[in-house]
């Protein structure tokens, strides 16, 4: 007796199915439907097997999935702000490992945090009809909004966090991380606090860190904070530098600086002893993200932990979800954590 054709035809008309992936890459269909989705629950390896296997096979969960009409469907263009940034390393390691082990290429470019440059950038990237764009931080020139949501190209925010992104992002609360900081310098009894980082407007995430540090010390007797802004390229000597201009500013000497970075704070570390300031004796500090440098420093220091490389791996798992056609979570927030070291103390 023969079959009747009718599962047959279906299957001419709608394509691979989700079983055939997963009997084609020896999982269930379950683990196939994670590895779609960049959620956890399969290991890396495995991962990678069924991507390569669904490409192969050229699965499509959904009759609209974009992969198979690009013009290159195997390319994701990344934008970084810039490549002087152990921050941005650390992302675009785990990021491109990821896409990597999915058969996917990258191209790379930096913004140097200028919006005109990175709409520029998105308009030739997007002639190109690439599978996903990569676009760091949450703000945006209006236009390329605008252009990215008429193109329908899978896009991903990392590093920065937004209720409502173009499309996907992975990130951290800025500010809810300056509030973080903040309050627990506040805590150990600080009250003239200074903020050593980017010129307002320059860095939006710069920018929400140091409202956050406002908040904090908002309900305790404390001085308010000041900021000092420094555009130089060279991080240890921005610091340096920072830290020089706010102990010579009017007004009441700083007891605690927040610096934007590890490395702006360990340059202005070497002011203080320069100075003759003692650390945390006269002035407390502390940097931002927990980079390398932090691990070999003579004295340990106050930084707060940022999972830099988990964004740059849970994101790319998300575009590539999103080019399968499927819905990870739009805008996941990753935790942060205060490190306390020998860099703040509590006040007598």
């Amino acid at each position: 007796m023969m079959d009747d054709p009718t599962p047959l035809r279906r299957r001419r008309l709608d394509g691979t199915g989700i079983r055939d992936v997963a009997r084609a890459a020896g999982v269930s269909a379950m683990s196939v439907s994670r590895a779609l989705r960049g959620v956890d629950g399969v290991s890396e390896a495995t991962r990678a097997r069924i991507l390569e296997t669904a490409r192969r096979l050229r699965y499509q969960p959904d009759s609209n999935a974009r992969a198979l009409t690009m013009a290159n469907a195997d390319l994701i263009g990344i934008s970084l702000p810039t490549f002087a940034n152990d921050v941005f390393a650390d992302i675009l390691s785990g990021m491109r490992r990821t896409f990597e082990q999915a058969g996917y290429s990258s191209i790379i470019d930096t913004t140097e945090y200028d919006p005109d440059v990175e709409w520029r950038w998105a308009e030739r990237l997007l002639s190109w009809r690439p599978a996903a764009m990569i676009l760091t931080g949450t703000d945006h020139h209006p236009a390329l909004v605008a252009r990215i949501r008429e193109a329908r190209v899978p896009t991903l925010e990392i590093w920065d966090w937004a209720p409502d992104p173009i499309d996907l992002c992975v990130g951290i609360d800025h500010h809810a991380a300056g509030v973080l900081i903040g309050r627990h310098a506040a805590d150990l009894g600080y009250r003239a606090p200074v903020f050593i980082g980017a010129p307002e407007g320059r860095d939006r995430r710069a920018d929400n860190r140091r409202r956050g540090l406002e908040a904090a010390f908002a309900d305790r007797p404390a001085a308010p904070l000041r900021a000092f802004g420094m555009v130089e390229d060279n991080a240890f000597s921005a610091g340096a530098k920072g830290m020089r201009m706010a102990l010579e500013a009017p007004g009441p000497r700083p007891d605690m600086a927040f610096f934007l970075n590890d490395h702006m704070a360990f340059g202005g570390m070497m002011t203080c002893g320069e100075m003759g300031l003692s650390v945390p004796g006269d002035i407390g500090i502390a940097g931002f993200n927990q980079l390398g440098l932090t691990s070999v420093l003579p004295v340990a220091m106050t930084t707060v932990r940022t999972p830099r490389r988990e964004i740059g791996v849970i994101g790319a798992r998300h575009v590539i979800a999103r080019i399968n056609g499927l819905s990870p979570d739009r805008a996941v927030a990753l935790p942060v954590t205060v490190v306390p070291g020998a860099t703040t103390s509590p006040r007598r």
